[in-house]
């Protein structure tokens, strides 16, 4: 079940966002995560569209999409993945926006190629200021 994010929820979407951080990105020290855990929780997570999916009555992944359909956020808990929420949690938000961008890392191929298989297409390779990663903006849009 999907549903929307309520603020009882915080604690264990945080939880996943940085154990997910922590192994998809594990190319940028984890300090970087813990420095910036605050500004995503405040101004991020609290300001955006999230959406958590629940199993079990546990949450077990979440995404976040910011204003004009920007995907700032998509985790799954890591005992959770490859069993199709990603695609789920996806999915939902395609159903919500007629175009949708994310950024995802170069080195993060795992996810490149999931974005890839849900429709995204590489519209521009920049460098993350505050990592100096190569990233990736991508971007998919609904067939009218």
């Amino acid at each position: 079940m999907i549903r929307k994010f309520r603020e009882e929820d915080t604690t264990k979407v945080m939880t996943i966002w940085t154990k997910g951080n922590f192994k998809a990105h594990d190319f940028i020290d984890k300090d970087y995560w813990l420095l910036n855990f605050n500004r995503v929780k405040d101004e991020y997570l609290m300001k955006s569209e999230t959406y958590v999916y629940i199993k079990n009555d546990e949450i077990k992944g979440f995404i976040s999409v910011l204003n004009e359909g920007y995907i700032g956020a998509i985790f799954v808990s890591l005992d959770s993945q490859r069993q199709g929420i990603g695609r789920k949690l996806i999915n939902y938000v395609k159903d919500k926006y007629d175009k949708l961008t994310l950024n995802g890392y170069e080195k993060n191929i795992d996810a490149l190629l999931f974005y890839v298989a849900l429709g995204f297409v590489n519209t521009k390779i920049q460098v993350d200021e505050e990592t100096g990663e190569k990233e990736y903006v991508m971007e998919w849009k609904k067939d009218i």
